[in-house]
């Protein structure tokens, strides 16, 4: 008993605590090393398993190498980063290519010429280091993307189809491919390049690009869903705001100015420094008849970026208002800017063309769009020439041009205006009507200054004379005329009998005759 009593009280007796050893320590540690080392044998790092999110120069190198915007602050960190790397690196082709991309996303969001030849010198001094017959593709592409940019749709062309011929499979290629079919009047072309971008990266910029295929069609509804599509796939702020941007436009266009005011609103909350929202947001007030905040945001917008047809439009939207003094600002702004985009190898013929068809000396807004016809045969060159042709007298030759605009199935109030217009001064009372009733159903708040010239024009028009389809019902109840019945067929005569085909002979006697 006294052995079980011992053997008690020791189990009730508390454990003495567990001490280390130096020696015991070293053991423990290197044993902790051996299991990290084989879960690192197992399993390596990877560069994913980063967990901190991606820094500006980050964002915006991944933005700009999708063909997608980026943030300004993004923007500008990512430049000076590869600046400052180029700088002691001057050999790398890739940071060139980047670099050359960042510039003309500078040049987009703050409509600045200055930007573009700083972009082509940087491309170019990629394709030095890596010429394109090596497979320079990332500065091919920006050489194509940087000519749509300036307007020169023939070389954006050339440049997009060497990136597709050394790559078939490379989808970067073919954004640069729709902007230039388009650019060039070739929307057959577009439409094919637009498919198979969608079938080789259906993303961001698959989904913006086919909804500029499905407007230009006419296409509304499938156009408004490609942009939403697009806004799906945006990811960053800077898309989405750019996406809203692009649903405002529709909006817009289509004539339902309260929607596209909220969604140019919903794209400024997403990114502030987007000028183009900003004058998107200005037309969408000035449509409303909120004359003097559309004021307001247009010189807002044009101080962060001059945009020559913003410029253009708060000009006449000032005209409309009455304010024609003040209205000669904005107009020297426009022509400052083109000069400066000029310089730069900038293409604003169109913009131009349309100022000085309505402001200025149609004679050389006829020249200038001629010239721009024979390299850019686009529904908006055509429109523009149209334009000019019959504010300088040339009606017959203006018709001719505006049917180019109009023809192919885009829904534009301002090509029906235009077309409706020179249908007027060529007599044509029945086509003029149809048209200014389709630029005033499109969108009936399109222009401050042509939607009242319109309105006064169709109630000059009037209404088709009497005998239209109102009045080509009969005067008295139809009644089913009496036609003469039918003659009985008469009963075929029956034909003669035909006597038995007489037997041929045979070298086998018949049958015995009966007696």
């Amino acid at each position: 008993m006294d052995r079980i009593d011992r053997i008690d009280e020791e189990a009730q007796r508390p454990a003495p605590p567990v001490t280390f050893t130096g020696r015991k320590t070293l053991v423990a540690a290197g044993i902790a090393v051996v299991l990290i080392a084989g879960a690192l044998l197992i399993r390596p790092a990877r560069q994913g398993d980063d967990a901190r999110p991606p820094g500006p120069t980050e964002r915006a190198a991944s933005a700009v190498g999708m063909g997608a915007p980026a943030a300004a602050v993004d923007l500008t960190a990512l430049v000076a980063d590869r600046e400052k790397w180029v700088a002691g690196h001057p050999k790398d082709d890739a940071s060139w290519a980047v670099l050359g991309a960042a510039y003309l996303e500078q040049a987009r969001r703050t409509a600045e010429p200055a930007w573009y030849p700083k972009a082509e010198k940087a491309l170019k001094r990629s394709l030095e280091i890596r010429p394109a017959e090596k497979g320079n593709l990332d500065a091919m592409t920006g050489m194509g993307t940087l000519a749509n940019a300036r307007g020169d749709f023939g070389t954006g062309k050339k440049w997009g189809e060497l990136v597709r011929a050394q790559a078939p499979k490379r989808w970067t290629a073919y954004p640069v491919l729709v902007d230039a079919y388009t650019g060039l009047g070739d929307y057959k072309g577009a439409e094919r390049s637009m498919e198979q971008l969608l079938d080789l990266r259906p993303g961001l910029a698959a989904f913006v690009r086919a909804s500029q295929v499905y407007r230009d069609r006419g296409w509304r509804e499938d156009a408004t869903m490609a942009m939403e599509h697009a806004g799906g796939a945006a990811k960053s702020p800077a898309e989405k705001a750019y996406v809203l941007f692009r649903l405002g436009e529709l909006s817009w266009e289509r004539g339902d100015a309260a929607q596209a005011l909220r969604q140019y609103e919903g794209a400024l909350r997403a990114d502030p420094a987007q000028a183009e929202a900003l004058g998107g947001r200005a037309r969408a007030l000035a449509g409303l008849g909120r004359g003097g905040e559309a004021v307001r945001d247009y010189r807002m917008a044009l101080g962060r970026a001059q945009v020559p047809r913003l410029a253009l439009e708060l000009g006449e939207l000032l005209d409309a208002l009455g304010r024609g003094d003040e209205a000669k600002v904005p107009y020297d702004m426009l022509r400052a800017a083109a000069a400066r985009g000029a310089a730069d190898g900038v293409n604003e013929a169109v913009v131009l063309g349309l100022f000085e068809a309505d402001h200025g000396d149609p004679a050389v807004a006829v020249q200038r769009l001629t010239q721009e016809w024979s390299r850019h045969k686009g529904m908006q060159v055509a429109d523009a020439l149209a334009w000019a042709l019959h504010k300088s007298g040339d009606d017959p030759a203006a018709l001719e041009y505006a049917k180019k605009s109009t023809d192919r199935g885009v829904r534009s109030a301002e090509f029906a205006f235009h077309r409706a217009m020179i249908e007027r001064s060529l007599g044509d009372d029945a086509g003029a009507r149809r048209h200014l009733e389709e630029a005033l159903r499109t969108n009936p708040r399109f222009s401050p200054v042509r939607v009242p010239l319109a309105k006064e024009a169709l109630a000059s028009i009037g209404q088709p004379p009497a005998g239209g389809p109102e009045n080509m019902q009969p005067r008295t109840p139809w009644v089913a005329p009496e036609l003469p019945k039918a003659a009985k067929p008469k009963p075929a005569a029956a034909k003669p009998k035909q006597p038995a085909p007489k037997p041929k002979p045979s070298g086998h006697p018949g049958p015995p005759a009966r007696t």
